[in-house]
């Protein structure tokens, strides 16, 4: 399989790179800074058990995905209606996207604008980009991706690159998992600018964290989406499922100067509440300290 890998950012460098490393040719589309350097000297992947430089094929332009057959759409929930009339205008029609991105709605943003069979996946990896052409792996790596046709095939190509990648019976409910995940954790990480394990006054964010995490089983129940387990087991899972050092991406963002996803985590959240009359203050607090950060950090432009 060609891949193409749309947003080389930390998610998609490292899933690409998994692949390139594994033999597969692929090609890596994202800012110019980081396509300079993956051109001229590779892409660099530091993990816990390996550090490599990959030679890679990287590009600006969407007309690298021409002849892709499975493209993985990494880009930020923002720019997803975007990227997707960009590679309509381009893709082979047998064609196969994949979206490994935050949030819930960006495979039927992708599907409204494209007639290629997209597939959506919940994404656990910690990692992020520690330079140009720099990917600084530091744990898990693993897929969940939603039954289609084209699935199988592509799980096993995955999995013989050693990405752990799992058919998910129920990928609405996967994706609910992993936004609450996002919603617990990535805006405190960021408001904080520390990752899980190294914050102070634990008990205080368990209690923050699982009133996050009731009104986000709220707002799912009222979509139809039920959990098992209630606040406090899923605080606890996020607790132990989180690599130690692992800032949030929302962390990240921010530490960069960047807007975030906010807007499609806990903003999500907020919003689908107030639509179910389902109160979100929690959620609310945080989306609303994340966006005074933005306006106060983000670089112009």
């Amino acid at each position: 399989m060609r891949f193409a890998v749309l947003g080389a950012g930390a998610v998609g460098c490292y899933y690409g790179g998994m692949l390139a490393r594994h033999g597969h040719e692929v090609v890596f589309i994202g800012r110019a800074a980081h396509v300079e350097v993956m051109n001229q000297e590779g892409l660099r992947i530091q993990s816990q058990s390996f550090d490599v430089r990959l030679p890679v094929l990287a590009a600006t332009d969407i007309e690298a995905a021409a002849d892709a057959d499975v493209v993985f759409v990494c880009v930020k929930s923002t720019d997803t209606a975007e990227a997707a009339r960009e590679l309509d205008r381009v893709l082979v029609p047998d064609a196969i996207v994949v979206s490994l991105q935050n949030g819930v709605d960006n495979a039927a943003l992708l599907r409204a604008n494209l007639a290629q069979p997209v597939i959506c996946a919940a994404v656990y990896v910690a990692s992020e980009m520690a330079g140009a052409g720099h990917l600084l792996h530091h744990g898990r790596g693993e897929l969940a991706i939603e039954a289609s046709l084209h699935s199988e095939a592509l799980a096993q190509v995955l999995r013989s690159a050693h990405i752990p990648t799992q058919i998910a019976a129920d990928v609405h409910v996967t994706l609910w998992q992993k936004l609450i995940l996002n919603c617990a954790y990535n805006a405190v990480s960021a408001i904080v600018q520390l990752p899980l394990g190294a914050m102070a006054h634990r008990d205080a964010l368990r209690d923050t964290m699982r009133e996050v995490v009731a009104e986000c089983l709220a707002v799912a129940a009222t979509e139809g989406v039920h959990f098992e387990h209630d606040a406090a087991h899923l605080v606890e899972q996020i607790e132990a499922t989180i690599p130690a050092g692992q800032y949030s991406s929302t962390a990240q963002d921010l530490a960069r100067g960047k807007y975030s996803e906010i807007d499609f985590l806990n903003g999500a959240i907020v919003r689908r509440g107030s639509i179910a009359g389902i109160p979100t203050p929690a959620n609310r607090t945080l989306h609303t300290l994340v966006k005074v950060l933005e306006e106060k950090h983000a670089a112009p432009g």
